[in-house]
């Protein structure tokens, strides 16, 4: 495993991917930092995190769309699968490589509040919690990227896919908003992760809401090692 994330992560810097992906991470979260904090004074951050959710929704895919289908493309993805290596450790090695390059980017969000603390006092739970939050909501963006990354060899629809599945992670919560009162509604809450996302972002920390967006990016990597199973043995 730590081979294939060694291989996966050095690839992000031998090509332009990992530079551009951090390179438009820093540049909005900059951007948004100066407009949202320190232009009007406001030590508050909700914003800029609020920001950055939705920039990540469209940029994540592009990190993740290559780490699966250019393999297939390439036509070495029978090397990898008959390599001695289980195949949920070819899995997380991807996912680990990409999680990380994905980390070094949210890294940058406490720095800017121990900047605002040089000037003025700064509330750090908010901070803490929206980092946290970006932090397993990003483990599912790059968990579902992977995934269908897995299921196609064009980067492209890869990349489209990833983006509407974190859509509709989005969209869920609005959608459990407009339905009644009922059994539904209660099901489609205790599934809903933009809500969790969102008591997380609050400082509302709890073990439940945790091992919820844990299971969460498991079962995406489960369903990527069944899509290799099966692609190995076809």
């Amino acid at each position: 495993m730590l081979a294939i994330f060694r291989r996966e992560f050095r690839a992000y810097f031998t090509s332009p991917l990992g530079y551009v992906f951090l390179a438009i991470y820093y540049a909005f979260s900059g951007l948004f930092f100066w407009i949202f904090s320190l232009d009007v004074g406001s030590t508050d951050m909700s914003t800029v995190f609020l920001m950055m959710f939705m920039v990540l929704m469209i940029f994540v895919p592009l990190l993740t769309m290559r780490l699966l289908s250019d393999d297939k493309k390439q036509k070495t993805d029978q090397l990898t699968l008959t390599a001695p290596v289980s195949l949920f450790s070819l899995v997380f090695g991807k996912f680990l490589s990409a999680y990380v390059i994905f980390a070094m980017g949210v890294a940058i969000m406490p720095i800017y509040g121990f900047i605002m603390s040089t000037f003025a006092k700064v509330s750090w739970l908010p901070i803490w919690g929206n980092t946290v939050g970006l932090l397993l909501l990003g483990g599912i963006f790059v968990a579902d990227g992977l995934f269908v990354s897995a299921l196609t060899e064009n980067q492209m629809i890869a990349a489209i896919g990833s983006f509407f599945i974190n859509l509709m992670v989005l969209l869920l919560d609005t959608l459990v908003n407009q339905i009644p009162s009922g059994i539904f509604r209660t099901a489609f809450e205790s599934i809903s992760i933009y809500s969790r996302y969102a008591e997380i972002t609050n400082g509302i920390f709890s073990l439940s809401s945790v091992i919820f967006f844990l299971s969460v990016i498991g079962i995406f990597l489960f369903l990527t090692v069944r899509v290799l199973e099966k692609r190995r043995w076809s």
